[in-house]
């Protein structure tokens, strides 16, 4: 207290010393501090003063509602409908009443509404005459709370109460206004007068620096500043009658400073205000409470005995409510103006002029501000001081009951039935409870409370309390009371209090003010004075109380005013806030769903540049120089069908009868046979200017040319005639129309289903197949069903079913057997036979048609040479994989192997009796045609990897029943892990029989929880730290969820968009802790570094990337529930009125009246929060599309750079969480660790990244693979498995490129093997090429980061791995299998007692630097620990018979040289794909003491899902279990 009294001194010291002609303490605008002992009392902001305990429902906060109470609208009709026009007792005018009105502005304000919004809604009654006239029962008038002091409300002992937004003083501040930032907003600063608006006798107009309360026209819609003037009350402008009384005490306080000025010219401005302010303030006390309460209340006021310190003058409840109930009972329908001579003027209406301004259409009436206005305001309040008020009775003019402007989206509403509601929400007591407070006797009797009303109206009343006299409230009580006794002694008691009550009261002897005799002037001073002063008129005109008019005073009303004499109120509105907006909604939301799909557009253009592009480098790079056409060409397009472009070809007659189609570069397409033709059929168009040309081929497609002129189709014809003619061969000419002619045509489409169905039925026939199975023939002519039929193949159509070239001495021996009648061309019938012998016969039948096939000169006996021409034919799949000097080899060695050295020729015994080691794999050999259906392949075994051991055979081997083909499987698995020319292995290898397969065959229930528990077992890493991680996210969604849902009652944000906000908060907590902590998946130094220490038992650092891709869909899969949450938000806030998100964004709305919300636009694209949303969108967009796997593949550098825009994708979360429109930012708690951490990793990587590494070697390798050895950093510490990220410097280096190092650890150098599959990829190994060096001089320098650590290196913690690379997938095992041999060879303590490599490749060309590494590791793996096998899958899908020959050729060179006849290496070469659950299966039984078998594949995405269904198939025995890790390129 004595702290702020030295505040309050030291203020008046200052002042007094700044001012010497102020010698009195200023009173603050704000009413701090008039009490020194509660310096609150009476301030802005302060307490209502209960007179009586809360009547709340609960007791606490909840306000009483129907049933206990009645309907507030039905309420209203009963206690206030009437008629109008009845005067008021005590003639007192319409200027007292509105007087009245501008007081209550003075000291109390209690409109603005609460926060969170809470409403009490008026419920309209069907039928409603006025807002419900359609009877349809569902009108609700919305009805506000206000306004309440946050603390209470919580417990009984603490009811809810109500503050007051102004003064409670009557120290003028509506007109100088509740703080000194209003007041010097409203001051002009000169002469110590308010600013003025032009003309100096109105005040000027709003700005927006004071906040006026700008309610809608309810009359014409109308809103904003225009003719709203900055008045010391917000609610100053409610009603031009209101505003006049305003602008009147504005023009006092000028008169009075000018005044002062004259006389005082040299005080400032400063002191000119605060003279005239003191003055102001002083006769609006005296007017107040000496003239007009006792005009109003008809009994006179208490004499003042001085300043009572322990008085509280707070305002109550009770005064709040009863002051307007009995002030809204005396204002009439209409206002006079009348000018000075007593003339009362009309006023223009819709229909007409009338006699006076309807109140109903001057509620915040919108006029522009002008001299014509100031003249008005003289008029109204001249037209008031001669008009008499309403009765002070219960009735209220309609113009308040029915047509008092509305709240929210409604422009009329209930005055009367408002304020009964009002009373509700401020607790006030019942009527009798008031009574016994203001020492009035409670009634018993309802005829005891209106004797003077009709017995109806209080029937009706009672009936609506039930006949309970004690339940009725204390508005309708006091309205109904006779004489209106309890207003009276509440309002009294209230005036009496704040006249006692203020230190600063002009007769205060004690505050310095006033001298005695100015306090005398004070009190002589009438409102007729000031209104005299103020206004242009003869004094005269107004009589001495302006409050009263008495028979004799001057200028009496014409007449009462009733509704009948007035305008029509404009009827009620209902607001649609977003009528207009919902198709600009709508496409903001298409387009922002659409972005997806944009960024799909656009990526797909990138695509197809890129792809443009790398065909054009592929074409640069290609070797094959394109071919001039030569010779006597004519050029033409060829049609291809209606669905597919045609394209330009050049057709060349042959001299042999034979007709080429050549493409631009001059490679033959087509080659056309005319040899077994005598007539050649060619069919002409007749329309569409002549240019095409059908030529038919009967036993293949037809040849569609398209010339560009007749004349062109002319020369051809000609040059054809010549040319068969020449030949010895007839034409037949017809023409048809163009349609026709392509209708008529077979295209290669259609052949290829007349090949289809001619397979089809030859399967069908072979294998005694349904035919419903081989389909039936439905083509669309009969023509075309008996070409189906009568079809026979052409070379080149037999070769390319059978997957072969047409050249290959393969086809041309096979062919010619099978054309039995030599006319080029196998029929249906010669196919069949030769399938026959294949499908169904025996190994000796196979192997004569294989001794006729290469017995050329047909004479009974092949010779060497023969044999020769066999088995190239057989080798030219693998790309002619062997010189004639290895093939000759081969033949000599097999010949010496069956003791025919010493022979020339074979006959087919011979040549039988050479295969006899191998009938069980000629009986399975087949033949392989492509486009034949897979339900014709039901009883074909395709593979073609046959691998035989040479023990003794089983019984399961001898039992007939067993099926062949899944016993040679088995068995050549349990052969994978052998190697020729090595010790047997220390385990006893043993089929497996019946009984043991019969030991672990378990029921399928028994193989699910088997296989669950395999599952857990090896992903319970991943599963720990998935279901941790989904468990935080869902925790910190739950949290925010409920907060916003059930614990922010302070804002009220989920009572406004309940839904929406809990999706949106929820979900952004989530967004905010997956898209901090993605990063520590990108921390790879960190992955590397931890992946070493024992938190790799509980963490699997290797799935960093795939958890890594998991968080970023979970974050998108949130993203698109936050923005659907703010969607949602979006719609509702622009439905929503202004002051309810006045409570929701106090920071960026202030409830200025208008209600009208902001639009959906404002929302998306004028906040920070939308903006950032909408960019962050964008970017999420283009990143997540771009980060595709097709897009990868397709532009890594598209994906590169657009994946860099995470940095924006931060920058932004960052802005757009800080605006705290709802909250305050939480982002920062969740990113500062993770992004400290990633701030770390990547400078240590960029620490790296700027230091240039020299090339110390290039090689071209064959494959499009680029070797490059380059320096080992001094600091470079690696383990074999891991890999780097490369720039080059003369590619850029802001592309880094991910490679396995094929260097050993041991190694001075490092070196990696990348094959050019992509645009970098491929101008890299453009840049190494010899041309490329010639010009440079030097070999380009790299860019290193890394090493990085993945699952491969872990291969040396099992004691057996099996390692599988396909592809270029198998550069991590080449530095494993050099690190394995290094480590062996010096001795090295190791885990890893065996290694398994399978080697899977199309042809052993394909990576020959490979089988160099594997070549060393055979050399110097002394200890046997690794076992290579090598598969060439080129010949899967060939045909078998020559695989199988191919395989005999292979294991006999292997049994006789101890290497591989194709790869020169000691390792097993295959043929097909590797069976990998019959190899696991069979490292069961060869290490049956080995728990857990590591398995580690590397390559394309088919054959690591091959290797890990097969660990997950043999997981599900309760054998050895695998564990398998793998990395797809």
């Amino acid at each position: 207290m004595m702290l702020s009294l030295t505040v309050v001194l030291l203020v008046t010291w200052t002042l007094g010393r700044a001012q010497e002609s102020i010698s009195w303490e200023v009173q603050r605008y704000d009413g701090w501090y008039n009490n020194l002992l509660h310096h609150r009392h009476g301030s802005v902001g302060a307490r209502l003063l209960r007179l009586l305990p809360a009547n709340y429902a609960d007791g606490v906060y909840q306000a009483l509602q129907e049933p206990r109470v009645p309907n507030a609208r039905q309420l209203s009709n009963a206690v206030a409908r009437g008629p109008s026009g009845l005067p008021s007792r005590r003639n007192t005018t319409v200027l007292a009443v509105f007087f009245g009105f501008y007081v209550l502005s003075d000291i109390l304000e209690v409109e603005k509404s609460g926060c969170p919004a809470e409403f009490l809604n008026i419920r309209i009654p069907s039928g409603d005459l006025v807002f419900d006239p359609a009877g349809t029962g569902d009108v609700v008038l919305p009805f506000q709370r206000i306004h309440w002091v946050t603390e209470t409300g919580q417990s009984p002992n603490s009811p809810r109460e109500q503050t007051n937004e102004v003064t409670g003083w009557l120290d003028g501040s509506s007109i100088y206004g509740p703080s000194h930032s209003w007041s010097d907003a409203l001051r002009s600063f000169s002469g110590g007068k308010l600013a003025s608006g032009p003309g100096g006798r109105l005040p000027r107009e709003t700005d927006g620096r004071v906040p006026m309360w700008k309610a809608l026209d309810p009359s014409t819609g109308q809103g904003g500043p225009q003719g709203i003037y900055d008045l010391g009350s917000a609610w100053g402008n409610e009603n031009p009658f209101l505003q006049a009384e305003s602008i009147a005490w504005f023009r006092y306080h000028n008169h009075l400073a000018t005044a002062l000025a004259q006389v005082h010219p040299t005080w400032p401005d400063e002191d000119l205000f605060q003279h005239a302010r003191k003055q102001v303030i002083a006769t609006f006390q005296s007017i107040v409470l000496y003239e007009w309460l006792p005009t109003l209340l008809g009994r006179s006021v208490p004499e003042y005995k001085g300043y009572q310190q322990h008085l509280d003058p707070s305002l109550s409840p009770e005064f709040v409510a009863a002051a307007g109930q009995l002030l809204a009972t005396m204002v009439p329908p209409g206002v006079y103006k009348r000018g000075p001579s007593c003339q009362f003027q009309r006023v223009p209406g819709p229909s007409g002029p009338f006699p006076a301004v309807r109140l109903c259409n001057s509620y915040w009436r919108r006029e522009s501000i002008g001299p014509q206005q100031a003249k008005d305001v003289d008029n109204l309040l001249l037209g008031m001081s001669s008009q008499i008020a309403e009765r002070e009775d219960n009735i209220v003019v309609e113009d308040l009951q029915d047509y008092w402007y509305g709240p929210l989206k409604y422009s009329r509403t209930d005055y009367v039935a408002s304020w009964f509601q009002r009373g509700r929400d401020l607790g006030l007591p019942t009527y009798n409870q008031a009574r016994e407070r203001f020492g009035l006797q409670p009634l018993q009797n309802w005829s005891d409370l209106a004797p003077h009303l009709e017995q109806q109206v209080l029937e009706k009343v009672a009936a609506l309390y039930a006949n309970n006299m004690a339940g009725l409230e204390l508005l309708p009580g006091g309205m109904l009371e006779t004489d209106g006794s309890l207003f009276s002694a509440i309002i009294l008691d209230q005036f009496v209090r704040l006249r006692d009550g203020d230190r600063f009261w002009f007769e205060n002897t004690k505050n310095g003010l006033f001298t005695a005799e100015e306090t005398r002037q004070i009190r002589n001073t009438t409102f007729h004075d000031v209104l005299a002063a103020v206004m242009d008129t003869d004094p005269t005109q107004l009589q001495p109380n302006v409050f009263v008019w008495s028979e004799g005073d001057p200028c009496p009303q014409l007449q009462q005013l009733t509704a009948q004499h007035l305008a029509n109120c404009t009827p009620m509105m209902v607001l649609d806030y977003f009528e207009g907006s919902g198709a600009g909604f709508g496409i903001i939301i298409v387009v922002l769903c659409c972005l997806p799909l944009v960024t799909l557009f656009v990526a797909w253009i990138v695509a197809i540049l890129r792809k443009r592009d790398f065909k054009k480098l592929q074409k640069k790079q290609g070797s094959n120089v394109q071919r001039e056409v030569t010779g006597e060409a004519i050029h033409a397009m060829e049609w291809h069908g209606p669905k597919t472009d045609s394209s330009p070809v050049y057709i060349q007659l042959q001299a042999d009868k034979v007709l080429k189609v050549l493409d631009g570069r001059g490679s033959v397409v087509r080659t056309i046979s005319l040899k077994a033709h005598q007539r050649v059929e060619v069919i002409l168009s007749s329309n569409k200017g002549n240019k095409a040309l059908l030529l038919k081929s009967p036993k293949e497609y037809d040849l569609v040319l398209l010339f560009g002129e007749a004349a062109e189709r002319s020369n051809f014809i000609g040059k054809l005639q010549d040319y068969l003619k020449e030949s010895g061969l007839d034409l037949l000419m017809s023409e048809m129309k163009e349609q026709s002619l392509m209708k008529w045509a077979v295209t290669q489409e259609q052949r290829k289903q007349i090949l289809e169905t001619f397979f089809r039925h030859l399967f069908a026939q072979v294998l005694e197949i349904d035919r419903s199975n081989a389909g039936e023939l439905n083509f669309e002519s009969s023509q075309k069903a008996k070409e189906s039929l009568t079809c026979e193949l052409s070379r080149a159509e037999f070769a390319e079913a059978l997957g072969l070239k047409a050249h290959s001495m393969f086809v041309d021996s096979m062919f010619s057997l099978a054309d039995k009648d030599s006319n080029g061309y196998i029929s249906f019938r010669e196919f069949l036979d030769i399938l026959v012998v294949f499908m169904k016969g025996s190994p000796e039948e196979k192997s004569k048609l294989m001794f006729r096939m290469y017995d050329i000169d047909e004479n009974g006996f092949l010779s060497k040479e023969e044999f020769l021409r066999m088995l190239r034919s057989f080798i030219e799949i693998s790309n002619n994989c062997l010189s004639r000097e290895q093939a000759e080899q081969v033949t000599e060695s097999l010949f010496r192997a069956s003791g025919f050295q010493d022979r020339y020729e074979l006959t087919w015994e011979d040549f039988h009796y050479m295969l006899r080691d191998h009938d069980s794999e000629l009986r399975l050999t087949q033949l392989c045609i492509k486009g034949v259906p897979e339900v014709l392949k039901q009883n074909l075994h395709n593979r073609v990897s046959f691998i035989k051991k040479k023990e003794t055979i089983s019984e399961e081997e001898k039992d007939p029943n067993m099926d062949t083909v899944s016993h040679y499987v088995e068995r050549e698995g349990q052969e994978l892990r052998k190697r020729p020319g090595r010790k047997a292995n220390q385990y006893q290898l043993h089929l497996y029989t019946e009984a043991q397969r019969k030991k672990y065959e378990r029921n399928k229930i028994q193989q699910k929880i088997q296989e669950f528990k395999r599952f857990i077992e090896n992903y319970r890493r991943h599963i720990i730290c998935v279901v941790l991680f989904s468990a935080i996210t869902a925790g910190v969604f739950a949290e925010r969820a409920y907060y916003y849902g059930f614990a922010s009652s302070s804002t009220g944000i989920a009572q406004t968009t309940f839904v929406g906000i809990i999706i949106s908060r929820g979900s952004a907590a989530s967004i905010s802790f997956m898209y901090s902590y993605i990063l520590l998946t990108m921390c790879r130094n960190l992955i590397t570094v931890l992946r070493e220490t024992f938190l790799n038992h509980y963490i699997p650092f290797d799935a960093a990337v795939d958890f890594h891709r998991w968080i970023a869909m979970a974050a998108l899969i949130f993203s698109v529930l936050h923005t659907a949450g703010h969607v949602v938000n979006v719609y509702i806030f622009s439905v929503t009125p202004l002051s309810v998100l006045s409570c929701l964004f106090s920071s960026v709305f202030v409830d200025d009246g208008s209600q009208l919300p902001q639009k959906y636009y404002w929302w998306f694209f004028q906040t920070i929060p939308g903006m950032t949303g909408v960019l962050l969108l964008v970017i999420l967009a283009v990143m997540y599309v771009f980060a595709t796997h097709h897009f990868r593949r397709v532009s890594f550098q598209g994906f590169w750079i657009t994946h860099h825009l995470y940095v924006l994708l931060y920058v932004l979360v960052i802005i757009h969480g800080s605006y705290a429109l709802i909250q305050q930012p939480r982002f920062y708690i969740y990113f500062i660790i993770p992004a400290l951490i990633y701030s770390a990793d990547k400078l240590l990587s960029l620490s790296r990244k700027k230091v240039e590494i020299s090339v110390v070697k290039a090689e071209l390798l064959p494959s499009d693979v680029t070797h490059l050895r380059f320096q080992r950093p001094l600091d470079f510490d690696y383990k074999s498995g891991q890999w780097v990220r490369i720039a080059c410097v003369a590619l850029g280096t802001t592309e880094y490129h991910p490679f396995t190092l094929t260097s050993a650890p041991h190694e001075d150098t490092l070196s990696l093997h990348i094959r050019a599959v992509g645009p970098w990829t491929t101008r890299l190994r453009e840049l190494y090429s010899p041309e490329s060096l010639a010009l440079i001089g030097k070999l380009p320098k790299l860019y290193l980061d890394g090493p990085f650590g993945e699952g491969h290196q872990e291969w040396n913690k099992f004691e057996v791995s099996v390692l599988v690379g396909g592809g270029i997938g198998v550069t991590p095992f080449a530095s494993i299998l050099k690190d394995l041999v290094f480590k062996s060879s010096i001795n090295s303590k190791l885990l890893c007692k065996k290694i398994y490599f399978i080697w899977v490749t199309r042809t052993q060309r394909q990576f020959e630097w490979l089988a160099d590494i594997i070549r060393e590791v055979e050399e110097a793996d002394r200890n046997d620990l690794v076992s290579v096998h090598i598969y060439i899958t080129q010949l899967a899908e060939k045909f078998d018979l020559r695989t199988t020959m191919l395989y005999i050729c292979e294991r006999h060179f292997q049994k006789v040289l101890n290497k591989s006849l194709f790869t020169g290496l000691r390792s097993i070469t295959h043929f097909g794909r590797p069976p990998f659950i019959p190899f696991f299966n069979s490292l069961q039984e060869v290490h049956p003491e080995v728990q857990k078998i590591g398995v580690f594949s590397c390559g394309p995405p088919g054959m690591t899902k091959s290797v890990e269904k097969a660990c997950q198939q043999l997981n599900k025995k309760d054998q050895t279990y695998f564990t398998h890790h793998y990395e797809n390129f």
